[in-house]
């Protein structure tokens, strides 16, 4: 592997805030603008110079340090702008989504010229898609390109990693469920991206076939989501049912190239719901949800009660939380521990994107490349920034003979 990843020498920032003036990237502006260390040096990037300078003058009306900011033009469908976008930085941080519409040219500038690239999608067939196309190349660049982090799906993969390093390295069947509640509400983009998947169910299906016959395979290992009918839980104390979401994929490519998950391995992500009638309510929306995306009229429909770059305000965001239990059995022991912060889909998503590229711009961490994920990439060093940042990693019952990990003794 070829280690030429950008450096701070020859590069102009550290971190490029791309997709600035959307819902989720103003916030993601706001988090850095409050907390990312004055040595830092960050921009916001952008098609519409009068819309970042806008976002720059509001961040200024509370930082005026920030008046200079410097702002970097570049469009998700001008491929130019985005390699020299590329070129200009340590790590790029991209909010502009549908992924699966506009994200693959950035993707692409990033490997070709090793740079650093986090985004917070939640599509399967985009981040199975840019495997299949730029995971080589990002090998042989040293560029690391991590998909998926915000609430899609850190809490998974790092609540796992969590779990796991409880319950120490593992030389048989691990079976790990994911109890996931939440409350909250969703942007525009979010609704648009979610409708876009689920409205190509045969090219998904088809691009996941395409990846799973590319990665190597692991002889000796296997890897599998746990399911099951909905049904009451003793650990959860709720109602669940099997989410068909990206954080099953991610938790285990995070197990395929960690070996401390054991030979057998299997994850599954389950909605959790105290009351029997809001968990069918619920049921039944995702259902009519997944149904009006196979009609173009319904999904345009649909993509009208919240349009892209609207999104909850922020009283709103403010009482909303979530928590992901987590139930390992192992070796004939069980543990549960627990991931937990507020906003999940906004708040705590810009949270969890920054961190995640000052991660990578200044943490120390092992030499990796290609696509990964958060597991793989920042790990532990993730997971301190964000209980430093106030996301909660705990352990609620340990096995007897378990011994604290890494992650506990912090």
């Amino acid at each position: 592997m070829a280690d030429t990843s950008q450096d701070a020498s020859r590069t102009s920032y550290d971190v490029v805030l791309f997709g600035a003036t959307g819902f989720t990237g103003s916030l993601v502006a706001d988090y850095l603008a409050e907390h990312a260390p004055e040595a830092v040096r960050w921009a916001l990037a952008g098609r519409s110079a009068a819309k970042l300078q806008a976002v720059r003058d509001r961040l200024a009306a509370r930082r005026p340090e920030l008046k200079d900011l410097p702002l970097v033009i570049a469009d998700a469908g001008d491929p130019v702008s985005l390699r020299e976008l590329a070129g200009q930085t340590r790590v790029v941080i991209s909010t502009v989504g549908p992924y699966l519409h506009h994200g693959e040219a950035l993707v692409a500038a990033c490997a070709e010229a090793g740079c650093d690239y986090v985004d917070l999608t939640g599509e399967p067939e985009f981040v199975d898609t840019m495997y299949l196309k730029y995971h080589a190349r990002a090998v042989e660049t040293g560029a690391r390109l991590v998909h998926c982090c915000g609430f899609d799906s850190i809490p998974t993969d790092l609540g796992v990693l969590y779990t796991m390093r409880e319950l120490g390295p593992q030389t048989g069947p691990v079976r790990v469920s994911g109890f996931i509640r939440v409350r909250g509400a969703f942007s525009g983009g979010t609704l648009a991206s979610a409708m876009l998947a689920m409205s190509r169910p045969k090219a998904m299906a088809r691009t996941s076939k395409a990846r799973r016959a590319a990665e190597p395979k692991q002889p000796g290992r296997r890897f599998g989501v746990l399911a099951g009918p909905p049904r009451h839980d003793k650990t959860a104390h709720a109602w669940i049912a099997p989410l068909p979401v990206i954080d099953n994929q991610v938790a285990l490519r995070s197990a395929a190239a960690l070996p401390e998950y054991g030979p057998d391995f299997r994850y599954g992500h389950f909605a959790a719901v105290r009351r029997l009638p809001i968990a069918l309510g619920a049921l039944a929306l995702v259902s009519g949800l997944a149904i009006s995306a196979q009609v173009k009229p319904l999904r345009a429909a649909v993509g009208k009660v919240v349009k892209p770059g609207q999104g909850p305000d922020e009283r709103r965001r403010a009482g909303s939380w979530f928590t992901l239990r987590l139930k390992a059995e192992a070796g004939g022991r069980t543990l549960v521990t627990e991931v937990s912060g507020g906003d999940p889909g906004y708040g705590e998503t810009a949270k969890m994107l920054a961190e995640s590229a000052l991660c990578l711009a200044f943490d120390d961490l092992p030499p990796t490349a290609g696509q990964l994920t958060t597991a793989t990439a920042m790990g532990d060093a993730l997971i301190a920034r964000l209980s430093r940042a106030g996301i909660t990693f705990r352990t609620l019952s340990a096995p007897p003979t378990s011994a604290p990990g890494p992650a506990a003794r912090r």
